[in-house]
């Protein structure tokens, strides 16, 4: 699948707030009861300034539910994906993508 940068699919919900040549740090806002656009990250780390209950879409139809506390960080690898706030509070995240491997 080819990568959909989130900057562009999905404007409302991240915005670029530092980049260079080795990484590119977003901000991500959805509020209760939204929904992203489909989208693609490089291997990332993202921490949880807010969190909330998700329900994460794949592409070929599956489905994941997560209770995402305040403060989560974790880490994966390139994918793609639509992020949905199924909870009643707001979710913010920081996404640190990384750009070069090691």
């Amino acid at each position: 699948m080819a990568y959909i940068d989130p900057i562009q699919a999905s404007p409302r919900h991240y915005k670029t707030l530092f980049e260079n040549d080795r990484v590119r740090v977003l901000e991500m806002s959805l509020r209760a009861g939204e929904k992203d656009e489909q989208h693609s990250h490089p291997d990332e780390t993202v921490y949880f300034v807010s969190g909330g209950k998700v329900k994460i879409h794949l592409p070929g139809g599956d489905a994941v539910e997560a209770e995402l506390p305040d403060g989560h960080i974790m880490w994966h690898e390139a994918w793609t994906h639509t992020v949905e706030n199924v909870g009643a509070s707001d979710i913010k995240a920081i996404i640190v993508e990384s750009k070069t491997s090691c």
